[in-house]
């Protein structure tokens, strides 16, 4: 029986040399599990997260603080070669790095792959790129908001005359991070196997294609490009399905299937659209579609969304509200889930965080922990792998940490 502190991942060590969200989220999931993860990064820089506000008076860092907690954080100086040893040093007691950054540039600064295999052959080396590997686009720089314009992602938001735009979250980046985290779970179950560590690779917009598969499906099978959802729903799903205004707000109507579409229709007072056939049907296409969700609407918009949600007291009559973050966040259903908790912070008291989203019956996730300063357990970390502290008093004087 497992100590019941003890995640799926307690024991492994992962190195996080990631910037922003790919690679940190994807190491803080894994920290989550269990891990110990050391994020290592440039002296008096640092992160780029750590330098992206969360609004014009308030300086401190979502980016980082979301996609950091709980890490231990070392600066190491990878240019200066006592810094290199150092990062080799610490690759030699982990098993795990993760990066994400153009495609070539850790090979070019001696930290690639096989540089790192050849100091500890059971590594597990996470690469996310923002294009690829391959072709031309691998050469470019590039970040979430590329990932969904060149995937077709931004095409799928577009509504009526709107021009495309990305979705409201890096939706790309955390897509990739967590497709980092599968491949590197089946590499370690891989070296359990084989003794050896391996490369995986991903990349921002090959996960937010890989998302769409559904609908580049749908694209293959035609030969013609999706129109963007009508009434907020979905391009292939043609039913019921969509969302509708109500006098606060809006609901997002789930799939309201042929059976128990006249008892909806009852409910919203109007029942007369159960006798007309074109609205009964599973696929309701075009003009139909059009038509009823005109009649929904009108007839929504005379009571709240939680009115109406207390009316639909039939499981069968999928609902959701549409909420905005705040709200959601004070959802006391998603905080019993454990989407939500709370943290004590030292310096802003209490404060609300995102909490990990895969529950374990015996080896528990751990959700909390807090972001890391900069460099806070360089010592720390240097007297695990074996440092002295004179050799990390040289170490800083010449500027490797």
């Amino acid at each position: 029986m497992s100590d019941e502190n003890d995640g799926p991942l307690t024991g492994m060590r992962v190195i996080d040399i990631g910037v922003l969200v790919q690679g940190p989220q994807a190491a803080q999931t894994l920290y989550e599990m269990g891990a110990d993860v050391i994020k290592v990064e440039l002296p008096g820089i640092g992160d780029h997260g750590r330098w992206i506000p969360a609004s014009e008076t308030d300086p401190r860092p979502p980016f980082f603080i979301g996609s950091n907690r709980g890490k231990r954080s070392i600066t190491v100086n990878l240019r200066d070669p006592a810094g290199l040893q150092v990062f080799l040093d610490l690759v030699t007691q982990s098993d795990v790095v993760i990066s994400n950054f153009t495609a070539g540039a850790m090979d070019r600064a001696g930290i690639g792959y096989e540089d790192l295999a050849a100091v500890n052959p059971r590594i597990v080396y996470a690469a996310g790129t923002a294009y690829g590997l391959e072709g031309d686009a691998a050469r470019r720089k590039g970040a979430d908001l590329g990932a969904q314009a060149a995937g077709g992602l931004m095409r799928a938001t577009e509504s009526g005359e709107t021009r495309p735009g990305a979705v409201g979250i890096t939706i790309a980046d955390h897509i990739a991070s967590q497709n980092m985290v599968n491949g590197v779970l089946a590499a370690l179950l891989a070296r359990e196997r084989t003794g050896r560590g391996q490369k995986i690779e991903t990349s921002l917009v090959g996960g937010q294609i890989y998302a769409q598969a559904s609908e580049y499906t749908a694209v293959f099978l035609t030969g013609e490009d999706l129109d963007p959802p009508t009434h907020g729903g979905h391009p292939v799903i043609e039913g019921l399905y969509g969302v509708v205004p109500t006098a606060d707000g809006a609901m997002a109507l789930v799939g309201i299937a042929p059976q128990v579409r006249a008892e909806f229709f009852a409910i919203i007072e109007r029942p007369a659209l159960a006798d007309e056939d074109r609205f009964m049907t599973t696929q309701i296409r075009g003009e139909t579609r059009d038509d009823l969700f005109a009649a929904i609407g009108e007839a929504m918009r005379s009571r709240t969304t939680a009115e109406w949600g207390a009316a639909f007291t039939n499981p069968d009559i999928r609902w959701s509200p549409v909420q905005r973050r705040l709200a959601a966040a004070a959802d006391p259903d998603l905080h019993a889930s454990g989407y939500f908790y709370t943290e004590d912070h030292p310096e802003w008291g209490e404060i609300t965080m995102v909490g990990h989203p895969i529950r374990f019956s015996d080896t528990p996730a751990r959700p909390g922990g807090l972001a890391p300063e900069l460099g806070q357990h360089t010592e720390e970390i240097l007297l695990e792998i074996g440092r002295s502290w004179d050799d990390i008093t040289a170490l800083r004087d010449q500027g490797a940490i």
